[in-house]
């Protein structure tokens, strides 16, 4: 597959474009993009890919060098393909704004065979041992804790940390040789103390980032049943770095007693996703099916820039599928998660349009 971004696609031209087609195709897309009359994020951000690409094309030389280098890069093999679906197709003139909504798919090639996808995993588990979790909760936590050393393999790199108003690092970030003892230190959990999160969060970037790279799916995995209190902003603050230096959170509530939306936040920021249960004995599932979706993923980090005209406003964003989530808009490109090299990725948009009127 091609690591060669695809400047052509950039500009909406076809590899045999010409000189005048680059240039036309340069001057609309800056018409509607450029900051002077579009202050949206998305428009900044989507002006300065077209104008990298538009320096390239338009200059012969430059162009001739990318073309030599995407062909031997591959060209026309992608990973995935992008597919929009608006709820309708034609407006209705009305003298009040109206809302809209786009469907965006993002499909992998089916031509990719599953098991080149298979990347190690650089794995945090991250487990609230705070007394609340005394009891069933925290031994089917130890049980799905089992099951996972069990399907990991020796290339996958684990990390085991309890917290409650501490951390402990039971189990520090390494290539998984033992796995005996990797399952004997869970079962030596205990609970005790009050829950701190940001205390567990910092521990466990610390152990992600000593093999954090390109090479793994780099992730942390947090079990908590309880609420943090005064440590919410810095978590988030936290949340934010980690995603840029590409590190996935990925949060489970137990019981009822957690702040679901600061752990929707969390796990937005960085492209994660959260799951809510109130038995025990679902940890395992949810367990067993995010490290087996981890270890599948065909990208990382995946995003969309959303550039809307001036007078368009994006009200919200839902992402569908693999995982129903909120999806935060705070920032542009807005950050989907994984894409799985089975499954599409899907996002739902809510536009509104402003006031339509008859020309003339």
């Amino acid at each position: 597959m091609s690591d060669v971004q695809d400047l052509y696609a950039t500009l909406g031209v076809p590899p045999d474009a010409s000189v005048e087609d680059i240039r036309q195709a340069y001057r609309i897309a800056a018409r509607r993009l450029h900051p002077d009359v579009n202050s949206s994020p998305g428009a900044a951000n989507q002006f300065r890919d077209i104008t990298a690409a538009y320096e390239v094309l338009n200059d012969p030389v430059a162009r001739q060098k990318y073309d030599m280098k995407r062909a031997q890069a591959g060209a026309g093999k992608r990973y995935f393909s992008v597919r929009l679906t608006p709820s309708r197709r034609v407006l209705t003139v009305m003298p009040e704004p109206q809302v809209v909504y786009v469907l965006v798919e993002i499909v992998p090639n089916s031509t990719i065979d599953a098991r080149q996808t298979n990347t190690p995993l650089n794995l945090t588990l991250l487990v609230d041992r705070s007394t609340s979790m005394n009891g069933p909760r925290l031994d089917r936590v130890k049980i799905a804790s089992h099951q996972l050393i069990d399907e990991l393999s020796g290339k996958d790199v684990l990390s085991l940390i309890s917290f409650s108003d501490k951390a402990d690092v039971m189990l520090k970030a390494a290539p998984l040789a033992d796995k005996v003892g990797a399952k004997a230190l869970v079962t030596m959990m205990s609970a005790s103390g009050g829950t701190e999160m940001l205390q567990g969060m910092l521990a466990a970037a610390e152990q992600v980032r000593r093999y954090a790279g390109k090479n793994f799916v780099n992730h942390i995995i947090m079990i908590t049943d309880g609420r943090t209190y005064g440590d919410e902003p810095a978590c988030l603050e936290l949340a934010e770095k980690l995603a840029a230096e590409g590190i996935g959170v990925s949060a489970m509530g137990l019981g009822d007693e957690w702040n679901d939306t600061f752990l929707d936040q969390i796990a937005s920021r960085t492209g994660g996703v959260t799951e809510y249960i109130t038995s025990p004995n679902a940890v395992v599932h949810f367990l067993n099916d995010r490290v087996r979706a981890l270890g599948n993923a065909l990208a990382e980090r995946l995003s969309v820039s959303l550039a809307p005209d001036p007078d368009v406003k994006i009200e919200s964003a839902f992402r569908l599928t693999p995982m129903p989530q909120p999806v935060l808009l705070e920032s542009d490109p807005i950050l989907l998660g994984q894409l799985q090299a089975r499954h599409n990725t899907s996002v739902l948009i809510q536009l509104q349009l402003p006031p339509l009127k008859l020309a003339g």
